[in-house]
């Protein structure tokens, strides 16, 4: 993996460079070329005014001065230069090739033109020198009458040279750039590949069942330590989950047992009394129903928690104070039955958050758990009040009550303070499951001198 990702790092920097420095190669090429031409052109200017006279009145004297001249700016400029008369016939060059001198360049195209007052530049292959050549051909003026024309050639080799050796050093550069790419990727990819492998291996050590399995979060680039904390909020999640299920599975093996068993052997003595004592079967039979009752009262709030814990359900804003008073209207012929006065105190309306249904189910259990120990004739309130903490909804009962201390047990799964309470030991791990996905916090509190306020205290809605 590492070799892939260091080759990746030199194929991209090597493709950067290329595209960064071939253009520009060409635009080096170009701006050499430009160069000498332009600078030619000045010179064949300042020769051309120079010539004038010499040009206007051959002379020998004249014609010496001009020869000269040429010369001097063939040894000290490297440009060769030949000058014709108006009629295109050489009168100077600069090569010392007297047989020059006299030959006809009108069949030249850049002395044609500027003979035709024209400025002309550009690049052809000479096929006397066998060599390609820049040129600037400029005619020489006196008043409006055209006297001649000078040419000035220059090797195009000079222009590749000059441009080959800035090429070589931006090579040099690119090679330079190629070699600490490949150094600073190989260090960087080092620490990636690391990264990756160990994550790669806490992935292996989830998947073989190590559930405990973490990756590195704390080292390595932002990326991955990115990737680091999403595998560890999976992995903590998935343990969670597999607990949950757990728990659930052993939780209901324990607590279905017993019924089951009791279920079981209530039928078989109904068997065994049937024929000869109906009447005990019967009461048997009925209480091999009241156990197969509590046997699916179980079952309903095991499901219930796997459903609760399983699920992310958004919350939403509810009404809890509507909520609340419909739940009170609901129980209250069963609290009428039971002769327990059952009274809501609290505003018309209060707004908490919670998920879907939480708040009703929060209820009937704090009411079917208050209403099963309250005596005849007792008093049990349902208080929804609201303050800057949220919406607190609290059950009031004058039941036996619970101690501190059983009010913490209270909550646990399958916790009764009593084998003759009845009931599955579900209701409250149930409300404290639907108060934690609804963000809320559920509590029990001993009441003096007796009783017990069952609460639950909602989140205000978000602004």
């Amino acid at each position: 993996m590492r070799r892939r990702f260091i080759a990746a790092i030199a194929v991209v920097t090597l493709l950067v460079l290329l595209v960064q420095d071939v253009p520009l190669a060409f635009y080096l090429h170009q701006n050499e070329q430009n160069k000498i031409v332009g600078t030619l052109q000045r010179d064949a200017l300042v020769l051309a005014g120079r010539s004038q006279s010499a040009l206007w009145n051959p002379s020998a004297t004249n014609t010496k001065a001009l020869s000269g001249l040429a010369a001097a700016y063939r040894k000290n400029g490297g440009a060769r230069i030949v000058i014709v008369d108006g009629a295109g016939k050489a009168l100077i060059t600069s090569d010392d090739d007297q047989a020059k001198v006299g030959q006809s360049y009108s069949n030249r195209p850049e002395i044609a033109a500027a003979l035709k007052g024209q400025i002309v530049q550009g690049s052809r292959y000479s096929e006397t020198l066998k060599e390609s050549l820049l040129y600037v051909a400029v005619p020489v003026y006196n008043g409006d009458q055209i006297l001649g024309a000078i040419r000035l050639t220059y090797p195009e080799k000079v222009v590749s040279d000059a441009v080959n050796n800035q090429i070589w050093v931006l090579a040099l550069v690119a090679l330079t750039t190629l070699i600490l790419a490949g150094i600073a990727g190989s260090i960087f990819a080092r620490g990636v590949t690391k990264r990756l492998k160990d994550l790669e291996e806490s992935t292996q050590r989830l998947a073989d069942g190590n559930l405990g399995a973490r990756a590195d979060d704390e080292h390595g680039a932002p990326e991955l330590r990115a990737l680091a904390r999403s595998f560890n909020v999976m992995g903590s999640r998935l343990e969670a989950l597999i607990e949950q299920q757990r728990a659930f599975a052993s939780d209901a093996s324990h607590q279905l047992r017993t019924p089951l068993t009791a279920l079981r052997l209530r039928l078989e003595k109904a068997a065994e009394l049937i024929e000869t004592d109906p009447v005990a079967a019967a009461e048997r039979l009925s209480a091999a129903e009241a156990e197969a009752d509590r046997l699916g009262n179980i079952i309903e709030g095991l499901l219930m928690l796997s459903r609760t814990e399983s699920s992310a359900v958004p919350v939403e804003t509810f009404d809890v104070a509507q909520l609340v008073r419909s739940r009170v209207d609901y129980w209250q012929p069963l609290a009428d039955e039971s002769s327990v006065t059952l009274s809501y105190d609290g505003p018309d309306s209060a707004l908490g958050l919670a998920v879907p249904t939480a708040v009703e189910q929060i209820v009937d259990n704090f009411l079917d758990n208050s209403l099963s120990v309250s005596p005849r004739n007792s008093v049990l309130i349902v208080r929804v009040s609201v303050d800057r903490d949220g919406v607190l909804l609290s059950v009031l009962d004058e039941g036996p009550g619970l101690s501190a201390q059983e009010c913490l047990r209270a909550f646990d799964r399958f916790w009764r303070s009593s084998s003759a309470t009845p009931g599955s030991g579900l209701g409250l791990s149930i409300v404290a499951q639907l108060a934690a996905a609804s963000g809320a916090r559920a509590e029990l509190r001993p009441r003096v001198p007796l009783g017990l306020e069952a609460r639950v205290l909602f989140s205000p809605p978000r602004a």
